[in-house]
């Protein structure tokens, strides 16, 4: 049986951060994944984590954090027990807008790989909607990335490719063995969960689970991640997910 994992930004609007990790072990997980909002003491983190038999097993840094603040991001990985660190996301203002641009951005990432390699941790890019969106000069974003920083694993959130209108099962065919970790989220219905971003609960929405679970089951994925960017109700989130997913 797969064990699942909970990117913890969906419940930063539920707190405190004690009551999600029992909430989280009640329902049935097994991990979290981290993200900025719970970087602020890793200590304290890492501790209410160890309290309920949590374990943090992969953490979103950003790319500023990254660069320009590895001694930071390299302690607060160490102490929150953190194997994978995956950079999430590049601000619209920052997107190169052409090959050119995208080329230097993959080299860079993979530069970041070789120093996070080399201290012993996983190193991947996690994708949004932008990155399969062809750029004016033709340019697919996400795959320049891939093949521009052939190190590097990808974290692949398969609802933003979706919504990108692209086609998650052409993507990780082309690309098996980079697919490291997959968020696992859902898209409502036209018209539903307006007041949630038009997510679903896992199992609810209009997502193929059946034929994605088994499109990554060849790729080396270590982390298989739960996640709703505006939950109304995280509870309600975690468990309807886990109990749709959990015997894939």
């Amino acid at each position: 049986m797969t064990a699942f994992a909970f990117q913890l930004y969906g419940s930063r609007d539920f707190p405190p951060l004690t009551h999600t990790l029992k909430m989280l072990v009640a329902t049935g997980y097994k991990a979290t994944e981290g993200y900025g909002g719970v970087y602020g003491d890793p200590a304290a983190t890492r501790t209410a984590h160890d309290a309920v038999g949590l374990t943090m097993d992969s953490g979103h840094f950003s790319i500023d954090a990254l660069v320009n603040d590895r001694e930071n991001t390299l302690k607060t990985a160490k102490t929150l027990g953190v194997s994978s660190i995956y950079a999430p996301h590049l601000a619209a203002a920052d997107r190169p807008t052409d090959e050119a641009g995208y080329v230097a951005f993959a080299e860079q990432l993979e530069s970041l790989a070789a120093v996070y390699n080399d201290q012993g941790y996983h190193f991947g890019w996690h994708n949004h909607a932008f990155e399969f969106v062809a750029l004016s000069d033709g340019t697919v974003p996400m795959k320049t990335i891939l093949e521009h920083a052939p190190s590097i694993g990808w974290e692949a959130d398969i609802a933003w490719i979706v919504r990108a209108a692209a086609n998650p099962l052409k993507w990780i065919a082309d690309y098996p063995d980079r697919v490291t970790g997959i968020h696992i989220k859902d898209i409502a219905p036209a018209g539903d969960c307006l007041d949630e971003d038009g997510w679903a609960d896992v199992g609810f929405g209009t997502m193929d689970w059946p034929a994605l679970m088994q499109a990554v089951a060849a790729s080396p994925v270590k982390h298989f991640v739960m996640e709703h960017d505006k939950p109304n109700d995280d509870a309600r989130f975690a468990k309807r997910s886990i109990d749709f997913i959990k015997d894939y």
